[in-house]
């Protein structure tokens, strides 16, 4: 282990173009969570809610190690493959037409050692594209691919050195097929997997990478699959008084701007639309992210004035609380 994590000031990330940069804050239990994944050297399964900071665990976890991060977000079509290689078979089928016409034309030119030009641009190894997994077991053997391939490594944009190790977060593996994360158990459970066209694996380097893998809740996920991982949940607490503090710390975080009557404000409007969500047997709740995504609101639209601030808390909440069909 290059670092360990601590409970120290908020972890604040680069801000994507067009979005607002985010903060981080650790607690002891994530941190303890952590910790105990990369010593056992299995991956870390975040359960919870949607917007409740899974994601951005994961990704506050590699800045706080001095780590390279590689994100690979989940889908209804993705398979197991895609973690390790993808093969651009579109672009082989390119270059082999372009092939075809100029070996039409080859005689006309004195075009020496035409066929094996051809044969070396068409090698299998200049379409194989590292998929996320691969960058995390061995970084150096994926740049060299990606080199061949043509393509640039994951941009960093926390700064993430990837010679301290890297941290994979897989997200919402729960919405691809229960085929998808069985096939990952071979290449996470031995740190190895062979490449197409390759006679040596690729193998994990030291430091071994930190895999977070978060899920939603929306399916089930194999026993195979979930006995290689160590879990931990997240939830929010389920007591109006606790949730308010604890909403209000992160926003205090956030939004250092922020008055506390303001923060307290849009903290209890989130406790009373999670109660009147609950009683509708609403199956998503608004979370924590609802709760920054009103405070992002006020502040932006009334910086400097908390009475202003108020009245357009009261204006804007039913936008940003409220998303079913119906609600007030």
């Amino acid at each position: 282990m290059t670092h360990s994590l601590t409970v120290t000031n908020p972890v604040t990330l680069a801000a994507a173009p067009g979005q607002p940069e985010q903060v981080h804050v650790f607690d002891q239990r994530s941190i303890d969570a952590i910790h105990a994944a990369m010593a056992a050297r299995r991956p870390l399964l975040l359960r919870g809610e949607p917007g409740i900071g899974k994601s951005q665990l994961a990704r506050a976890a590699a800045k706080a190690l001095g780590r390279a991060f590689v994100h690979h977000t989940v889908d209804a079509r993705s398979e197991s493959q895609d973690l390790l290689w993808r093969f651009d078979a579109v672009a082989r089928l390119a270059e082999a037409q372009l092939a075809g016409a100029l070996k039409d034309v080859g005689p006309r030119f004195p075009g020496v050692g035409l066929h094996r030009h051809i044969r070396a641009r068409l090698a299998m190894c200049r379409y194989l594209h590292p998929g996320p997994l691969w960058w995390a077991l061995n970084w150096q053997d994926a740049a060299d691919q990606a080199k061949r391939a043509g393509f640039a490594p994951p941009a960093q944009r926390d700064g993430g050195d990837p010679n301290q190790g890297v941290v994979l977060l897989i997200d919402e593996i729960d919405k691809a097929e229960p085929e998808f994360p069985n096939g990952l158990l071979e290449a996470l459970g031995a740190g190895e997997f062979l490449p197409p066209e390759r006679r040596e694996s690729v193998c994990a380097t030291e430091p071994v990478p930190l895999v977070v893998i978060t899920s939603n809740e929306e399916r089930a996920l194999p026993d195979a699959f979930l006995r290689r991982c160590l879990v931990m949940h997240l939830v929010l607490p389920d007591d109006g008084v606790k949730l308010i503090a604890h909403l209000a710390d992160r926003g205090r975080s956030h939004f250092p701007i922020a008055t506390d009557g303001i923060l307290t404000m849009a903290a209890n409007q989130l406790v009373l639309d999670r109660d009147a969500a609950r009683e509708a047997r609403w199956t998503s709740l608004p979370g924590q992210a609802e709760y920054l995504d009103l405070l992002r609101a006020v502040l932006t639209l009334a910086p400097d004035d908390p009475s202003r601030q108020e009245a357009i808390l009261k204006s804007i909440a039913p936008f940003v609380l409220n998303k079913r069909a119906g609600a007030v």
